[in-house]
C-alpha cells in the first residue's frame, strides 16, 4: 500500500539526512512537538536533547520507514505516556489541518465543475471523516483515559465497568483503508478535466492523510495494545 525509503534509522543517524530521504519524518517530528531545525544532530543526541527514549523515538520512525516492530519492546510507562501525547498531537492534526485541507481543495473543484462526481466525492469524503472523527472522539473520550490510568498506577480510580486494552483492540480499526476508494474515484471515475494543480494538491493531501492514519494505527497496534496489556497482566487488572 505504500512505498517509504527503506533506511533504517538507528542512533548514530544524522537526523537531517532522515528527514531528506523521508519527508514524512517532519509530520513524526510535528506529532512530538519537535522543531524541525535539527542543525547536525544524529537521532541519539536529539533524543537526548528532547527528552525522549532512544528506543520509543527509533521505534516510531522505523515506522515512518516502512519497518515493522519485531518482538516485545521494553517501552517504559513513561515513554508510554509520551505515545498518548503523540497519538492526541497526531488527532489536531487530522481535525484542524488535513480534513479543512481537503474538504476546501474537494469544494474548489465541485465550485469550478458542478457535476455528479464530484458532488458524490463531497459527500463521499464528508461521510468517511464522519466515521473518523467518531473514532478520533472513542479514543479521546474512553481509550486515552484508560491508558492514562493505568500508566500512572491509578487502576482503582475507575469507576464502573473494567475497561482494557483487549477491549480497545477489538474496537480498533483501520480507518485510513477507505481513502484508497477516494483517490480511486479522483484516479480513474471523476469525468473532469483541466485544474491539473488542484487535482494534484488534493490527491497529494489524500496520500499525507492516508500515510500518517496508517502509522497512527500501527502505532496504536504495535506499542500501545501491547504494552498495555502487559501492564494489565503485572498489575493483575
Amino acid at each position: 500500500m505504500f512505498h517509504t525509503p527503506k533506511t533504517k534509522v538507528r542512533p548514530a543517524t544524522k537526523m537531517a539526512e532522515l528527514i531528506d530521504a523521508n519527508p514524512h519524518l517532519l509530520l513524526m517530528l510535528q506529532h512530538f512537538n519537535i522543531d524541525f531545525r535539527v542543525n547536525d544532530l544524529t537521532v541519539w543526541q536529539l533524543c537526548i536533547r528532547q527528552g525522549i527514549s532512544e528506543n520509543l523515538f527509533v521505534s516510531i520512525a522505523n515506522l515512518y520507514n516502512g519497518f515493522d516492530i519485531r518482538g516485545p519492546q521494553p517501552f517504559t510507562r513513561g515513554d508510554l505516556l509520551l505515545v498518548i501525547d503523540f497519538l492526541k498531537s497526531s488527532h489536531d492534526f487530522y481535525r484542524r489541518e488535513k480534513y479543512p485541507q481537503i474538504s476546501n481543495y474537494i469544494r474548489q473543484l465541485q465550485e469550478n465543475h458542478p457535476v455528479r462526481e464530484m458532488k458524490l466525492l463531497e459527500k463521499f469524503f464528508k461521510e468517511y471523516f464522519d466515521e473518523v472523527l467518531e473514532h478520533l472522539d472513542y479514543e479521546d473520550s474512553t481509550a486515552f483515559p484508560y491508558f492514562i490510568t493505568l500508566l500512572e498506577g491509578r487502576e482503582n480510580d475507575r469507576p464502573g465497568k473494567r475497561y482494557s486494552s483487549k477491549e480497545y483492540g477489538d474496537h480498533h480499526t483501520d480507518i485510513e483503508l477507505k481513502l484508497q476508494d477516494l483517490k480511486n474515484l479522483l484516479l480513474m471515475h471523476v469525468d473532469i478535466e483541466g485544474d491539473l494543480e488542484l487535482r494534484r494538491k488534493l490527491l497529494f493531501a489524500l496520500y499525507e492523510l492516508e500515510f500518517d492514519l496508517y502509522i497512527h494505527s500501527l502505532i496504536e497496534e504495535k506499542i500501545l495494545i501491547p504494552s498495555g496489556q502487559q501492564i494489565e497482566k503485572e498489575v493483575n487488572v
